[in-house]
């Protein structure tokens, strides 16, 4: 009998996603709190594709591919304008919050070089 639960990450999961912190350029959580996040994340996924997998043929194309949008939607990019109003804030604040920083950091990786 095994004392590992079935939806476990491997090891090389793990060391990647360790990995992945530290050569992380902006770091918005400790790395422990990293590893639980993509844990939790991994093993949804894994859990949401095991239904698929089930299901099969019992759903259409469509139905899987609306339940997967809905249940893994993109997170939608920062506005130009909501980054300059984060930064616009922060600047009358005195301080820049880990939130307004998180804005104006993805306005910026939409960038081209």
């Amino acid at each position: 009998m095994t004392t590992q639960h079935p939806i476990t990450p491997p090891p090389e999961l793990l060391g990647k996603w360790e990995e992945d912190w530290h050569h992380a350029k902006v770091k918005d959580t400790d790395l422990e709190d990293h590893i639980a996040i993509q844990a939790a994340r991994w093993g949804a996924d894994q859990e949401l594709e095991a239904c698929f997998e089930w299901l099969g043929p019992r759903i259409g194309f469509a139905t899987s591919a609306g339940l997967r949008a809905t249940r893994r939607p993109k997170p939608k990019p920062p506005s130009k304008e909501e980054a300059l109003d984060a930064l616009y804030i922060s600047f009358d604040r005195g301080y820049l919050k880990k939130e307004a920083a998180e804005i104006i950091r993805r306005a910026l990786e939409k960038l081209d070089d």
